[in-house]
């Protein structure tokens, strides 16, 4: 029974619709600064596309082949493999520490898209209405407000119509005798 109750619980989580609403609501809000960046981008496009055609391609390439250099001068070949296991160890504590990160992630994620689809739906937040219970004075009651509780609860004092009680039944049990069981 433990497939069928991970399937149950896997099929009634919210969480992973809550991170869909989540996502929505977080590409909504990074879809808005879009027309921003065009004009960023417009503004400094001519500034970067005369520096590129002011750059010498030599230097460029001089530049690119003394890294290259630089950094196959430092392999050591005796090292490689030593150095093969000690990224390997490393992948694998990266990959936890994503994995972690990640995991929190969409926690976060999931907990701005149920505030998002309570603010869809119109709905207050739980943690509001309990401070506004709190912060909030209660009214002073008008006599208007007393006379209609009284009114309301003379209607509910009226006797409701009696049901007709359930019969039991009375089937009377059959005796077996001896003579008849033959």
């Amino acid at each position: 029974m433990a497939i069928a109750d991970d399937l149950k619980k896997t099929l009634t989580d919210p969480t992973p619709l809550y991170f869909a609403a989540g996502t929505a609501d977080l590409a909504v809000q990074q879809a808005k600064k879009v027309p921003e960046l065009i004009e960023q981008l417009r503004a400094e496009a001519p500034a970067r596309i005369e520096a590129v055609k002011n750059t010498d391609p030599k230097a460029v390439q001089d530049a690119v082949t003394a890294k290259v250099a630089e950094v196959f001068g430092a392999i050591d070949p005796k090292k490689i493999g030593e150095t093969a296991q000690d990224l390997a160890l490393r992948g694998v504590g990266v990959a936890a520490e994503y994995a972690v990160r990640a995991k929190e992630t969409y926690d976060k994620v999931a907990e701005h898209g149920e505030q998002a689809v309570r603010a869809w739906r119109g709905e207050v937040s739980e943690e509001i209405v309990d401070i506004a219970v709190v912060v909030e004075p209660r009214p002073e009651p008008t006599p208007e407000a007393q006379a209609e509780p009284a009114a309301e609860a003379a209607a509910e004092e009226r006797p409701a119509a009696k049901k007709p009680a359930a019969r039991k039944s009375t089937a009377k049990k059959a005796v077996v005798t001896a003579d008849d069981a033959s």
